[in-house]
């Protein structure tokens, strides 16, 4: 990439973004002055690390967007990489093993949950309280047990609550105190809720205080059940307390990182420090980066771990802190001075996310500094523990791709005898589903079929509506089918490229199809199980010779499976509607008129189903007798109710 020219640039703070030939974004960086940041990529190249270097050579183009501060630059660089999640930026992408314990704020009598992080890693905006991360889902859930077995809250569903006459088994084993059928005062309620917040905040002490006065207090008062049942919570939260290890005598609450290269990459270990005791741990490792990516990949991990989470204590130890990498010109081999005012970005982005001051710093004693060895320890050995390269290096492997093919997109044909067609495409990138960008299509009238079920015409005009749709490019298409399925698709493909002037172009993307295995008879296996698929090439007529049972063929499968099952779904959701829609032009007084009014005022025909007869009297054409007459039937088509009965519902509806 040409460097820019300096007066095109701003001196604001903002977020750059670097682009390949496809448009698609492979790195996202903030600056404090824009300017001076992306010139300083434009230096000799024996100053840059390699990394810098390979993301120069694929950049075609930039784009930069400014902010007003360089914490909004900060939260920005964030939201950006979480959602494009570029190559070259240290992404976190293991969100979704993560659970946490949720107490909603609006409802009188909450409920403790367990929850998982959503596949985006953010947590709804629901002014809920959320407690965590916790790695293992096991452990979570044993806590839960534990809790609800020493602190007696409601267990069952909002809906459940409402429906209940009669206190559940929880409550007969004291387990509850079933605000759902019994007079329990709110007060009492959300004093149990108050200690579970203090548990699982770590503030352990303060809770043990509490419960040990209120005990005192209730013994003094002669009140001795209340007096037992308050020693057994404490014995309760004594026995959790004891479990956890003490890493710091004099207390305090903190996260500590460690960084270490490890077995080809970095890793970064974490442990989560609650009054002194250790409560938790999680390791992550970015395979290909160097030592010299330490100091980015710390410094936008936390960003991203500590953002979407909200878990945020008051203190992060980490073993250095940020300096400055903007002067274009920096002399390399001198030691840079932390930046102040980036580290203060960071704080008060990681202060907004906490509602408190946070403060980033070193290790001010030796006990600390040791919890930070232990923590590059732990990522040192979740490193050496991974054997498995990952997916997408693997598929490069196997399809002698030059570079790893990372985003893969495949595509199923699903109809009944050629009838309500829809081509069901689905998005894995680095070995997830990336479900924002599923797509389902519907055959246009243009793209008609010569025969009704012509699987590869289907293909074929999907091949065409991708193109025209252009970047991202996937680095693999894959077909559900095989020879025959992706030769229609390779040549709507070619036509395509030929069209735009470039037939010697390379292809944007491989292209391969995913067939099942055959029996001696030669009928497609479709046993359960089977692992024995073939994958198919354009112009190569014997199968890609892959192990069977392999990590590259069980992901290929997988990922055939989902798109069968997203097409599948999307074709008989079309068929519903279809017939939903014949039902709908067989009620009496329906016509074409009174159908393309009833169509131009409701958007689906599920909101023409829960329409009141309120509803369909405003539409202009309507009148009430009509409507009462409409909302009759279209009840009985959501109900189920026989066609017979529909109508004599309909009939009785009508009568004023």
């Amino acid at each position: 990439m040409q460097r820019p020219v300096p007066a095109s640039l701003p001196v604001t703070p903002g977020v750059y973004l670097y682009k390949d030939a496809g448009g698609r974004i492979i790195y996202v960086g903030k600056a404090r002055n824009l300017r001076k940041r992306i010139l300083s990529y434009f230096r000799d190249a024996s100053a840059l690390s390699p990394k810098t270097v390979a993301m120069l050579g694929h950049a075609e183009s930039l784009e930069t967007l400014s902010t007003g501060t360089e914490k909004e630059a900060l939260l920005l660089e964030a939201s950006l990489i979480k959602r494009h999640r570029p190559h070259y930026n240290i992404v976190l992408r293991d969100d979704k093993q993560y659970v946490l314990f949720r107490i909603a704020r609006k409802v009188p009598y909450p409920r403790l949950e367990v929850v998982r992080l959503a596949k985006s890693g953010k947590i709804a905006h629901d002014h809920a309280l959320y407690f965590g991360p916790f790695t293992s889902g096991l452990a979570a859930r044993e806590t839960w047990r534990s809790i609800h077995r020493a602190f007696p809250l409601r267990r069952c569903t909002d809906r459940a609550f409402k429906n209940r006459i009669r206190p559940c088994l929880y409550h007969h084993i004291g387990q509850c105190l079933a605000p759902c059928t019994e007079d329990v005062p709110q007060a009492t309620y959300q004093a149990l809720i108050q200690r579970v917040e203090l548990l699982l905040s770590g503030r352990s002490r303060e809770l043990l205080e509490q419960l040990r006065r209120a005990m005192l207090e209730a013994s003094d008062q002669l009140d001795f059940e209340r007096a037992a049942v308050l020693r057994d919570q404490l014995r309760a939260v004594e026995q959790t307390v004891e479990k956890q290890s003490v890493v710091l005598p004099e207390g305090g609450d903190m996260d500590v990182c460690g960084v270490t290269p490890a077995r080809g990459g970095l890793g970064i270990g974490l442990l989560c420090v609650r009054e002194g005791r250790l409560m938790d741990g999680r390791t992550f490792f970015w395979p290909g980066l160097e030592l010299a990516d330490a100091e980015e990949c710390l410094r936008t991990f936390l960003p991203q771990y500590y953002g979407p989470l909200g878990t945020v204590p008051p203190r992060v130890v980490v073993p250095w802190l940020p300096t400055s990498n903007e002067e274009e010109g920096a002399d390399e081999d001198a030691p840079a001075p932390p930046d102040a005012e980036a580290l203060h970005a960071l704080e008060a982005a990681l202060a907004d996310a906490r509602g408190g001051p946070v403060r980033i710093a070193v290790p001010r004693n030796a006990a600390e500094a040791r919890l930070v060895d232990m923590a590059a320890s732990n990522a040192r050995e979740a490193a050496l523990s991974r054997q498995e390269p990952p997916v997408a290096e693997r598929l490069a492997a196997v399809f002698r791709h030059k570079t790893p093919i990372r985003r893969v997109e495949c595509v199923d044909v699903s109809h009944t005898g050629g009838e309500a067609t829809r081509i069901g495409m689905v998005v894995f990138e680095d070995g997830e589903p990336l479900k924002n960008a599923y797509r389902v299509y519907a055959l246009r009238p243009e793209d008609a079929a010569p025969a009704p079920g012509d699987d590869y015409a289907a293909l074929a005009a999907w091949m065409r509506r991708r193109l025209e749709a252009g970047p991202p490019w996937a680095d693999l298409v894959l077909v559900d089918g095989g020879r025959g399925q992706v030769a229609a698709a390779h040549r709507a493909l070619r036509e395509w490229l030929d069209a735009e002037g470039a037939p010697a172009r390379p292809d944007p993307f491989l292209l391969a199809g995913i067939a099942k295995a055959r029996d001696d008879a030669g009928r497609a296996d479709r046993r359960a199980g089977n692992t024995r698929d073939r994958i198919f090439l354009p112009g190569r007529s014997n199968p890609l010779p892959l192990r069977e049972g392999s990590a590259e063929l069980l992901f290929l499968q997988h990922v055939r499976d989902t798109a069968h099952r997203h097409a599948i779904g999307r074709h008989r959701r079309a068929r519903a509607q279809a017939a939903l829609a014949g039902e709908l032009r067989r009620i009496p007084g329906v016509g074409p008129a009174t159908e393309r009014l009833l169509w131009a005022h409701f958007p689906s025909l599920e909101a023409m189903i829960a329409a009141t007869p309120e509803n369909l009297a405003a539409v202009p054409g309507i009148g009430a007798r009509k409507a009462r007459m409409l909302a009759a039937r279209l009840a009985a088509l959501r109900d189920g109710t026989p066609a017979q009965e529909g109508r004599a519902a309909a009939r009785t509806a009508s009568k004023p």
